[in-house]
C-alpha cells in the first residue's frame, strides 16, 4: 500500500481530505459542502457534527480501502472559531460564526478594562474585530451565558479540536493562537493578561508547536495548524529571499514573513495585524474580504444580466473590455472597509456581463494592491506569490501583475499550499523521504 499522509483541510465553504504521498504529490483528493445550520439566537453557524462525522467517516473509508497506508492525519481549518468542551469532551454550543455581530458595549467594558482599544490591539497584534477576535468569544461566553461558561473544560479551536476528534488529546497550538484572537501578547510572548485575570486562560490546554505529534491507533496525529499560517510553510521552504503571499479564499490575506516591523495604530486601522508562523515568529499581514464580496458580487452580475454563475469561472482576460472600462467607467474606486466599492456601481452602466465582472476585478485588485503594500516594508520584497482561488483568475492575475510592475507576481498552480504546510510540518513524524523541496509551480505574470 502507498504510504500517505491525510490531511483535512476545513474552509468556511470547503471542505477537503487530501491524500499525500511522500513526494508531497496529491494522490486523492475529496471535497465536500455543509448547508449551515443555525445558533440559539438563529445566526447561521458551521454544522460541527455534521463535519465531524464526515471526518471520522473519510478516514475510516481510506484506510481499510486496501489502496493506501495512512501514516499521519493532520489538520488546517479557518481561525477565529472555538469548540467548547465538557469533562467528557462533548460539545456545549455551536460553533458560533465569526461572522455573528458582537455587543459593542461588552467589547468596550473589556477594551477599557485593559489599557484602551489601540493599546489592546497593538499588544494583541489583532484589530477590534468582535466575533473575529476568538477571544472575545469565551469572554461574551462568560458575560452571557456563565452556565456554560463554568462547564466548559477546554475551549478548542477549530483545528485542534478536529485533531482531537482523531487522537482523543486536547492541545492549544500557536499559528491558532495567534490569528488575530486578542489572545497572546506579542511582545511578551504568552497569554495577554486578561486572559489570565478573566479566568480565560485556564479554559485552554497545554500549547504545543505544529511540529509535535501524538500516535493514537495506528495514525501519527498533529495538532493541526491555522490554515493563513499553514499556507506559508511551503514557501518558507523553497524560498529564502523575502518575498509576500496573498493567500486568496474567503479571505485575501497579504502575509509578509520577512517584516519584522511592531505593529503600529495606523496599520491596525487598516485591518493589519501580526499571526505567528509555526516556529512562534510574527508574520505581518492585512487582510481583505474580497473573496467573499467576489462571491456575493459575482451572483449580482449573474441575475442582472440572466446568467449561470458558473459563466465567470474562467473567463478570459480582454485588453479591449479594459479600454472600454477605462473610457466610459470612473476609476478611481479603491474601496473601503466595507469592500471595493463595486456594489456602490449601478450595473446598467455595462454593456454586459462579462465587463461587468471585469470591473468587478478591477476595484477588487486595485484594493488588493493597496492592501498587500501595507506589509511590504522591511527587507525588499521581490516576489509576491498568490495561491488559493484568485490565483487561477486570469484576469485577477493580470491586473495584480499590472499593479506592481517592478515585483515579480507569480500565480501557485498548487493552489493547496495549505493542505501542503500541513503535511511538511509533520514530514518527520512519517515521511521517511525526510523534507524534499515542497512541488510548487509558479506561472509568472507581467
Amino acid at each position: 500500500m502507498k504510504p500517505v499522509a491525510a490531511i483535512f483541510d476545513i474552509g468556511k465553504t470547503n471542505k477537503k481530505l487530501f491524500l499525500f504521498d511522500e513526494d508531497y504529490h496529491i494522490v486523492e483528493e475529496y471535497s465536500t459542502r455543509f448547508d449551515e445550520i443555525s445558533d440559539e439566537d438563529g445566526f447561521p453557524c458551521e454544522d460541527i457534527k455534521a463535519l465531524k462525522n464526515w471526518l471520522t467517516s473519510q478516514l475510516k473509508e481510506k484506510s481499510t480501502s486496501g489502496e493506501f497506508d495512512i501514516r499521519a492525519v493532520n489538520f488546517s481549518a479557518y481561525g477565529a472559531s472555538l469548540v467548547y468542551l465538557d469533562e467528557s469532551g462533548q460539545t456545549l454550543t455551536p460553533l458560533y460564526n465569526y461572522l455573528k455581530p458582537y455587543p459593542e458595549n461588552l467589547a468596550e467594558s473589556l477594551y477599557q478594562n485593559y489599557g484602551g482599544k489601540e493599546a489592546f490591539s497593538i499588544a494583541t497584534a489583532s484589530p477590534a474585530l468582535g466575533s473575529l477576535n476568538s477571544g472575545l468569544q469565551l469572554y461574551r461566553l462568560k458575560k452571557e451565558q456563565t452556565h456554560v461558561f463554568q462547564n466548559v473544560k477546554y475551549a478548542l479551536h477549530l483545528p485542534q479540536y478536529l485533531s482531537s476528534i482523531v487522537s482523543g488529546r486536547y492541545v492549544d497550538e500557536i499559528t491558532s493562537i495567534g490569528c488575530h484572537t486578542a489572545i497572546w501578547d506579542f511582545q511578551k510572548a504568552d497569554h495577554h493578561q486578561w486572559v489570565r485575570q478573566e479566568g480565560i486562560a485556564a479554559k485552554f490546554p497545554a500549547i504545543v508547536t505544529a511540529q509535535q505529534t501524538i500516535m493514537a491507533g495506528q495514525y501519527c496525529v498533529g495538532s493541526g495548524l491555522h490554515d493563513s499560517s499553514a499556507a506559508l510553510i511551503p514557501y518558507l521552504q523553497n524560498f529564502k529571499e523575502p518575498f509576500v503571499l496573498l493567500s486568496t479564499g474567503t479571505w485575501a490575506i497579504s502575509l509578509n514573513p520577512f517584516n519584522h516591523i511592531p505593529l503600529t495604530g495606523a496599520e491596525l486601522a487598516q485591518d493589519c495585524l501580526c499571526y505567528l508562523k509555526y516556529t512562534g515568529k510574527p508574520v505581518k499581514a492585512s487582510r481583505l474580504f474580497s473573496g467573499h464580496e467576489h462571491e456575493e458580487q459575482v451572483k449580482r452580475i449573474a441575475a442582472h444580466f440572466n446568467r449561470q454563475v458558473s459563466a465567470f469561472n474562467n473567463l478570459p482576460f480582454d485588453p479591449d473590455k479594459m479600454t472600454w472600462l477605462e473610457k466610459n467607467i470612473t476609476q478611481q474606486i479603491i474601496g473601503t472597509d466595507n469592500g471595493s466599492g463595486f456594489k456602490s456601481r449601478a450595473l446598467a452602466e455595462f454593456k454586459d456581463a462579462a465587463i461587468a465582472y471585469h470591473q468587478l476585478i478591477i476595484d477588487l485588485v486595485k484594493q488588493q494592491a493597496k492592501s498587500t503594500q501595507l506589509v511590504m516594508q522591511g527587507p525588499a520584497v521581490n516576489k509576491i506569490f498568490v495561491d488559493g482561488g484568485f490565483s487561477r483568475n486570469e484576469i485577477y492575475m493580470q491586473l495584480l501583475a499590472r499593479q506592481f510592475p517592478d515585483i515579480e507576481v507569480y500565480a501557485a498552480t498548487v493552489a493547496q499550499a495549505t493542505a501542503l504546510g500541513a503535511a511538511l510540518v509533520i514530514a518527520n513524524s512519517w515521511n521517511s523521504k525526510g523534507s524534499p523541496d515542497a512541488p510548487i509551480m509558479l506561472r509568472r505574470y507581467h
